[in-house]
């Protein structure tokens, strides 16, 4: 926006909810016409990633992790919040890191279609995990 505000924006998959503003918060405190500073959006960010991270964290256990496979892990739960049910993380915890990088690219649809960005995403997150 002209006045460095930033407006909440429909999911591009379903051209409705999930609203998302700022660098993918979503909720029940965001719908059509949220409007948040940049100081919100980034305070919003980091308490998203701590929860997310936690979250991962609960999730793998104690399985071997490297720093880049768990932030890959934190990306995609704070994307999908799928962690918990991912076959990735079973993959993971498992020991099985080939599987887990395969399991990424499956998560690119919303909305019943593949979305490009997605697509990028994901191979994004596969490079981190990898490293």
């Amino acid at each position: 926006r002209s006045d460095g505000m930033i407006e909440a924006y429909p999911d591009p998959g379903t051209g409705s909810h999930p609203w998302t503003i700022g660098w993918g918060a979503t909720g029940l405190d965001v719908e059509p016409g949220t409007v948040w500073s940049r100081r919100k959006c980034d305070a919003r960010l980091e308490a998203d990633i701590e929860r997310h991270a936690e979250e991962v964290r609960r999730a793998i256990g104690d399985a071997p992790t490297t720093q880049g496979q768990f932030d890959a892990m934190v990306s995609f739960h704070y994307n999908t919040g799928a962690i918990h049910r991912a076959t990735l993380t079973r993959k993971h915890t498992a020991g099985d890191h080939d599987g887990t990088a395969a399991e990424f690219a499956k998560w690119k649809h919303a909305g019943g279609k593949v979305l490009k960005g997605l697509v990028r995403r994901r191979r994004a997150e596969v490079s981190l995990y990898r490293n």
